[in-house]
């Protein structure tokens, strides 16, 4: 799990990478055993035609936002709209293994603690310039620089020599960064304190893995750069199309990039447009778009439809229930813990979770295609999810003696604080497809259950970008939440949940959690048996805690017109977990 984390949206919240094991241990092939029975992972191999116009459906409720810079964005539908553009620096095999495939290479030496990144000539920008070293170092600028106000910066990064410095405003340059050949060059070499386990793995949260075009922005200054028509209007990729229409939060027509370094691309266009979570049954069955994401709860109402190629995957993601124990300090760069916060007794925290009856809920809406988990590391990276978790499991009397135990003790319908005073607690879900109302109504009654007075922030479901700045700016509204991730490939959970990462929303930190983590990604960790071990000592400790509490994931179910071919959900043909869209063409 890497800072390219995005916040889940569309049929919940996020979806975004998938299925296998990352690093050395066991593949999933087990868990991924029942999706693939029922959906093939990509469209028959068929012979393409040139040209065409493929039609995408975004799904979601609300407008996009339009960042199109990827060390600027928190959301998946804005990774998702700008996909075709997009590529990473990497390709990687399909365990997520970084490959000399990509528009660059990856080298590292152990001894001399370097990375070395190597952009490939011929990989140009849609202007036609050669990407070149210092494209790669001012992504790292824009990605640590405190006037973007970036939230994808984690303490993680400031692995690399001087990174924290710059962060901090110190220094003007970032010291661990060379550029051997000047900055027209094709190299980068990245010095860092110590190597990491993950750093052969794409998503490892310590190599950024984009690039950003410094001739196009350099004179735009970082504290303008998130609202420049540079990143909302027109940006600029290396990648197989560029952007040529843009209708605001609403839809993109993408056309060829003619300095595409792997080729020419089979389709003339690709147009991505916004539909709404409750038309896109309709959608589906009407083939008004030539890919469209199905709506769990709705797979009863398309799953007879002719004409299309169901494909799925499991993705690298997950809910959680998170509680709201501290504050983000924005001088300092880190959480700051409350230990007098409403929601900081664990035992309250544990009780919420074990009311929640999350399998039966998911079975009954989106007909088993969502799951309960019982840990934040999802199954998919193999031997570092621990399979003897139990997670939290549908139990009003445990829930209840929890509660008796700890103090918080009934006058009426209701308990009280164990200091006697009452107990209200907000709660913040999103909006979301129709099911969503009646699923969150049903986690109220549940808690409602055992004498908790939970309400919705507001009386209701929270509007998704209204959400998203709650969360950002610690309001102070509400108590917990519900959250989703989309990950990256490799599974540390550093970047979510350290002292340090802006997106550790429950804003809790603790020294064994902080110990945990550095274990996780330290240079002992090359050893895998090392690695696993503390990996399944920080889900146990993270399931007792209760902190954030592992809800649920989906399978991500997409109709693909059966005309198209080279579709494919398989890593090795994805790029920041989204489809490269160059090798996709109608049939003949």
């Amino acid at each position: 799990m890497r800072l390219k984390q995005k916040l889940l949206l569309s049929t919940g919240l996020l979806a975004a990478a998938s299925l296998t094991l990352t690093g050395c241990g066991k593949n999933n092939a087990n868990t991924n055993q029942k999706v693939n029975k029922k959906f093939p992972e990509e469209t028959p191999v068929k012979t393409a035609q040139q040209g065409g116009t493929l039609k995408v459906a975004e799904e979601t409720d609300t407008p996009f936002t339009g960042i199109f810079a990827d060390e600027l964005k928190t959301t998946v539908v804005d990774e998702d709209v700008a996909s075709p553009g997009e590529e990473n620096l990497f390709d990687t095999d399909n365990h997520y293994k970084i490959n000399d495939h990509g528009p660059a290479t990856l080298r590292l030496n152990r001894k001399a603690k370097t990375a070395t990144i190597a952009i490939k000539k011929g990989v140009r920008w849609s202007d036609g310039q050669q990407v070149v070293a210092k494209d790669m170092e001012y992504a790292y600028e824009i990605l640590a620089n405190k006037a973007t106000q970036s939230q994808n910066y984690t303490s993680s990064y400031e692995n690399i020599l001087g990174m924290k410095e710059y962060h901090e405003g110190k220094t003007k340059t970032i010291t661990g960064l060379e550029m051997p050949d000047g900055e027209n060059g094709r190299r980068l070499v990245i010095h860092f304190k110590e190597l990491k386990p993950g750093m052969l793995y794409s998503g490892n949260g310590f190599i950024w893995e984009k690039a950003e075009p410094y001739h196009y922005l350099k004179d735009v200054p970082f504290a303008k750069l998130q609202s420049s028509d540079k990143i909302r209007k027109s940006p600029m990729y290396f990648g197989a199309f560029k952007l040529k229409k843009l209708v605001r939060g609403q839809s993109v027509t993408w056309v060829p990039n003619k300095y595409y370094w792997r080729g020419k691309p089979k389709l003339n266009k690709i147009v991505i447009s916004v539909v709404s979570t409750n038309s896109a049954s309709q959608a589906i069955k009407s083939k008004v778009f030539d890919v469209t994401k199905v709506i769990n709860s709705q797979w009863e109402q398309v799953k007879n439809t002719k004409g299309v190629d169901f494909v799925a995957k499991v993705p690298l993601s997950y809910y959680l229930v998170g509680f709201r124990v501290g504050k983000w300090d924005a001088q300092k760069g880190k959480n700051v813990m409350d230990p007098n916060a409403k929601m900081n007794n664990k035992a309250l925290r544990q009780a919420i979770g074990y009311a929640m009856n999350t399998s039966a809920v998911y079975q009954r809406y989106t007909h088993g295609l969502s799951f309960h988990v019982p840990t934040l590391i999802p199954a998919q990276f193999g031997d570092y999810f621990d399979k003897n978790a139990k997670g939290y499991s549908y139990n009003l009397k445990k829930a209840n003696e929890l509660l008796d135990k700890a103090g918080y003790k009934k006058k009426g319908k209701w308990r009280v604080q164990p200091n006697g005073k009452p107990l209200t607690i907000h709660y913040m879900a999103r909006q979301g497809d129709p099911t969503q109302n009646p699923i969150q109504q049903n986690y109220l009654q549940q808690w409602h259950k055992i004498g908790l007075n939970v309400k919705f922030l507001g009386g209701r479901l929270t509007e998704f970008n209204s959400y998203v700045n709650n969360l950002q700016n610690d309001s102070h509204a509400f108590d917990m939440f519900e959250l989703g991730w989309s990950l990256d490939s490799e599974p540390s959970p550093s970047s979510l949940y350290s002292e340090n990462a802006p997106m550790n929303y429950t804003r809790f930190v603790t020294k064994k959690n902080t110990d945990l983590l550095n274990a996780i990604d330290s240079e002992k960790a090359f050893n895998h048996k090392y690695r696993v071990q503390k990996f399944h000592e920080w889900q146990e400790y993270m399931n007792d805690e209760a902190y954030a509490i592992p809800e649920y994931n989906s399978y991500s179910v997409y109709a693909v017109n059966n005309k198209l071919t080279g579709y494919s959900l398989k890593p090795a043909d994805n790029t920041s977990g989204h489809q490269l869209w160059y090798q996709v063409g109608f049939v003949k």
